[in-house]
């Protein structure tokens, strides 16, 4: 996600049904604290969140990167993700997953909005910009983990 401005085009009609349909602000909407949302500043090597901690929101990068990780039962870490602005983790809880499965931690400063499982559900419901921009970044996070793993395999 390189752009943080999702916009329509103007459709003809009264100016506040306009105002309505015109944009839908990702700037805007994730760098402001508001309800089903918080804004966290962290630093490096500090978690988001660790596995078995409850799954009930999904995280957004402003700025920094994040490594999200798996740790076997022998104690051994995997890489799961590495991610960095403009990109999500955490959404996992979006299909029903009640507690972490890795942990998510800081590579450096790191400013991340945290954004409720409800409110995103609305957003997925109710912005269509906003839904297809979401569905776009699960694809291509789907795609770089395949191709990674591709890539080992060999």
């Amino acid at each position: 996600m390189n752009s943080k401005r999702t916009q329509t085009t103007r459709r003809s009609g009264t100016p506040e049904q306009n105002a309505k349909s015109v944009l839908f602000d990702l700037g805007i909407f994730f760098e402001t604290a508001a309800r089903g949302r918080s804004i966290r500043h962290i630093r490096r090597t500090r978690s988001s969140f660790r596995k078995g901690d409850v799954a009930d929101a999904v995280f957004y990068i402003k700025e920094g990167k994040v490594k999200v990780v798996v740790v076997s039962k022998q104690g051994k870490e995997a890489v799961v993700a590495l991610l960095g602005a403009d990109e999500f983790f955490g959404e996992g809880c979006l299909i029903g997953q009640p507690k972490r499965l890795a942990a998510a931690i800081t590579m450096s400063d790191c400013t991340i909005t945290q954004v409720g499982k409800n409110e995103i559900q609305r957003l997925i419901r109710e912005e269509p910009l906003f839904s297809q921009m979401f569905k776009s970044h699960i694809l291509t996070k789907k795609d770089h983990v395949e191709a990674d793993f591709s890539r080992s395999a060999l």
